[in-house]
């Protein structure tokens, strides 16, 4: 399995049967930053499967729509937040015949795609997260469910906020998940990590990338210097950058 971490929450998955891309958007989508992502290429032979956590600017580009031209085994799993009549993607010069490709999915449902089974999770923000289980293996992304604690946002919203997250994460116990895409905004600043050490406290994940970083990648190994337990430190990849290639 190879993995590219193009930026902020777009990874590509590559197995010998298919491609997964999971929340891509083209560089200029976010003001204020300069996201210099590049999207390997694909093996147009493959099944090429497109993931889109919810409708934000930094999750969901309509871009993707137009690989189906030249992707004729593109598939899309869309959270169902993200709205496209047939005028509007006609409007912005896409087929409307791309939906019979697209399977919208809502929160807390299971889904068959092709030979891939996948459960959503609601977010604590907006859309859904992804559970796959694919060719033996489960990957899971989290989209934007995460911890969303806020300095100054007090007690009462914050617990809430907890509350829902562990809920949510909670699901997952279940599970040997061989890799796990889970957020670390560094916006979030003391509590940017409380999420993640959540996730990896109580998930059984083999690899966790952290995502959402918003390029401050300083966080992930002041969080793994912290971490006493050797082995519990290096499930979580140590990213430096975008356009990372890694082989698991």
């Amino acid at each position: 399995m190879i993995i590219t971490f193009v930026h902020h929450s777009c990874f590509v998955v590559e197995t010998e049967e298919r491609t997964l891309v999971f929340d891509y958007f083209r560089n200029g989508n976010v003001k204020g930053y300069e996201f210099t992502g590049v999207l390997p290429e694909f093996d147009k032979d493959k099944p090429l499967y497109v993931f889109a956590s919810h409708f934000h600017q930094d999750h969901f580009d309509l871009e993707i729509l137009r690989w189906a031209k030249e992707f004729p085994k593109a598939r899309y799993i869309l959270s169902k937040d993200i709205r496209l009549s047939g005028h509007y993607l006609e409007k912005n010069g896409i087929s409307a015949e791309v939906k019979k490709k697209i399977t919208f999915v809502a929160p807390l449902k299971n889904y068959e795609v092709d030979d891939m089974n996948i459960r959503t999770l609601k977010s604590t923000d907006a859309g859904v997260a992804f559970l796959i289980q694919m060719e033996g293996k489960y990957i899971y992304h989290a989209g934007d469910l995460n911890l969303w604690k806020w300095d100054g946002a007090g007690d009462l919203v914050n617990g809430k906020e907890a509350r829902a997250f562990r809920h949510e994460i909670n699901k997952l116990s279940d599970y040997e998940i061989d890799v796990a895409f889970v957020p670390l905004d560094s916006r979030q600043k003391k509590f940017a990590t409380e999420g993640l050490l959540y996730f990896m406290e109580h998930v059984d994940a083999k690899a966790v990338f952290p995502m959402h970083m918003w390029q401050d990648y300083s966080y992930i190994g002041t969080f793994k210097s912290k971490i006493s337990n050797g082995a519990f430190a290096r499930r979580l990849v140590e990213i430096s950058g975008e356009n990372e290639v890694y082989e698991l």
